[in-house]
């Protein structure tokens, strides 16, 4: 399994229920994958034709539209297709061609190409065209159909629309009136409201618990991101918690990563909170659950707060696929973010991710989680170190102390310059393996990062340019030295500049997000602290000034830099 996951990305972006219209996987029973059920009330839409018989290879103008009578009751996704009149469950027959190119667009139903036209966007719409083609040897009569979605929640499945008959064919009566309405499995069962506050009480000893903050309690921490399982005979009854506005989600995984994975959503809509069953395959949106999997289901709406609880057997009958076994180790995950009637969109913030696997049955533990991957957390260390340390230390040492040690000689080459040198040369191959971990992280870029990696690639090449620059120098006396002066000087300057800037944007990351605003103010601090001892040591040197005070500057420099960094390396160390 590989975003919750990101799960690194447990969640996506764009809401699930196929918004962009690819709902290739509806094409047979025209089914939305919403998890609820067509509408019961008489569909708002129907579907007209310009005329009422064809011949082979003919063309027929196709209109959804809104009925006049209800009103300016718009909707945002449809599928329309033409069906054998006499086989109306059967595959779809012609193709179409748009009328409509920037709202609506051709599906690969069946064996033919634009055998059903859906929509683009979500956005809202009131008529839709198309044109149907006549195949070469086409049924006698041909019933044209179309399912219409006015919201998440609420659809319309299989709308009945005209018949048209094959010119020279015997009419082909009607079919049964195809019902507007047909229903789908329905995930959760009969809502109530909690009967019980949640509570730490008995983590680690009756039931096994994960939670953000550590050791928080959901009962009197409205900040509190809060999973406990407790196995019962035949059952496991879940209980999740936290601080959210759309909706509240726990994954179990086989790693680290999304895909493959058991999933269970609490979305909130309105006033009332959903509770369902899904899975993740691959990096594609939760598929709800055709199968009733969960029993005992409540929840809880409180200053902002979603609470659900609900019972899972142990084990499942077979033929419900894609349900774990809750005799299993599994690594958990906890992610939250935004909904809209009913629809989910990506995490606010990386999930929460126990640190080690777990046995969903097995004895009680309180469970240690991560909202930054490791080799994130890495990431941070070196450019820290790199660009809060090395490089400025090694810049000192270059500016203000290359008359203080003219003759001391390490290696055959004078003191200061070899300190200099390995201080850069740390600093690159720091610079190097940092900037090289979200790479093997993600797999690729990262196009939710904003311009955080934008800047650390131009600071890779600055870091590249600067050694390169220094192995072509020109000697000491050289007439062209004094460029290579100012081109060192300010190459060297504007990478530092953009590190830091990059390194406040990295903090921010979802990846890596630090707790502020101390955290940046930290940060602040120890760039603040870099830049007074650099104007302390530059005004100094305009003066008569003895080399003990410089050292001295030096080491107060090193004991508060290094003081930061710790600061912000433990930080890193529990985020």
């Amino acid at each position: 399994s590989t975003n919750i996951f990101l799960f690194p990305l447990f969640l996506y972006e764009t809401a699930s229920g196929f918004a962009n219209g690819k709902v290739s996987p509806a094409c047979g029973d025209m089914t939305p994958q919403h998890g609820h059920d067509s509408s019961s009330k008489p569909a708002p839409y129907n579907i007209t034709l310009d005329k009422p018989t064809f011949s082979p290879g003919d063309h027929i103008t196709v209109t959804l539209r809104v009925v006049p009578t209800s009103g300016s009751i718009s909707f945002k996704g449809f599928l329309i297709e033409a069906r054998d009149a006499g086989n109306p469950d059967g595959p779809a027959v012609g193709s179409f061609s748009l009328l409509n190119p920037s709202e609506s667009q051709l599906l690969h139903c069946g064996h033919t190409q634009g055998s059903a036209v859906s929509h683009t966007s979500k956005s809202k719409k009131t008529e839709i065209q198309a044109v149907w083609e006549a195949p070469k040897n086409p049924p006698s009569g041909v019933q044209f159909m179309a399912t219409v979605v006015q919201k998440y929640k609420v659809y319309w499945v299989q709308i009945p629309g005209p018949v048209v008959s094959l010119n020279g064919a015997t009419r082909v009566p009607p079919p049964n009136p195809t019902p507007t309405t047909t229903t789908t499995a329905v995930v959760t069962t009969t809502l109530s409201a909690l009967t019980r506050p949640f509570s730490s009480e008995g983590c680690g000893r009756s039931k096994s618990c994960l939670r953000d903050p550590v050791g928080c309690d959901p009962g009197r921490d409205p900040l509190c991101f809060f999973l406990s399982f407790t196995p019962e005979a035949r059952t496991v009854l879940f209980e999740l918690s936290g601080p959210a506005h759309g909706y509240l989600s726990f994954a179990l995984s086989l790693d680290k990563w999304m895909g493959n994975d058991d999933v269970y959503l609490c979305v909130r809509d309105g006033d009332s909170v959903d509770i369902n069953a899904a899975y993740v395959s691959g990096r594609a949106h939760p598929q709800l659950a055709s199968e009733n999997v969960l029993s005992d289901t409540a929840w809880q709406l409180a200053d902002g707060v979603i609470q659900c609880r609900f019972r899972r057997d142990i084990l499942l009958p077979r033929q419900i696929e894609s349900r774990f076994s809750l005799d299993q180790s599994y690594f958990l995950f906890i992610a939250h973010g935004r909904a809209e009637d009913g629809v989910i969109y990506r995490h606010d913030r990386q999930p929460l991710i126990s640190t080690h696997q777990t046995v969903i049955t097995g004895l009680p533990e309180n469970l240690a989680g991560s909202r930054s991957p490791l080799l994130i957390k890495f990431h941070g260390v070196f450019m820290l170190v790199a660009w809060m340390t090395t490089v400025t230390t090694g810049v000192i040492i270059a500016r203000y102390f290359k008359h203080d040690w003219p003759e001391t000689r390490l290696f055959g080459r004078r003191l200061w310059f070899q300190v200099h040198r390995a201080l850069m040369t740390l600093t690159v191959l720091l610079t190097c393996v940092g900037f090289s971990l979200p790479f093997i992280y993600r797999g690729g870029w990262s196009r939710h990062a904003g311009s955080h990696p934008y800047l650390g690639c131009t600071v890779m090449a600055l870091s590249f340019i600067q050694p390169i620059m220094a192995l072509l120098r020109p000697a000491t006396d050289s007439s062209r030295r004094y460029i290579f002066n100012w081109m060192h000087l300010g190459t060297g300057t504007i990478a530092r500049v953009l590190a830091v800037v990059a390194i406040f944007l990295g903090i921010q990351q979802q990846a890596l997000l630090l707790p502020g605003p101390w955290s940046t103010g930290v940060l602040a601090g120890c760039v603040v602290w870099g830049v007074l001892v650099d104007l302390l040591l530059e005004f100094h040197s305009k003066v008569v000034i003895v080399s003990r005070f410089k050292k001295i500057v030096l080491a107060v420099f090193l004991v508060g830099n290094v003081g930061f960094l710790s600061v912000l390396l433990n930080t890193i160390r529990n985020v």
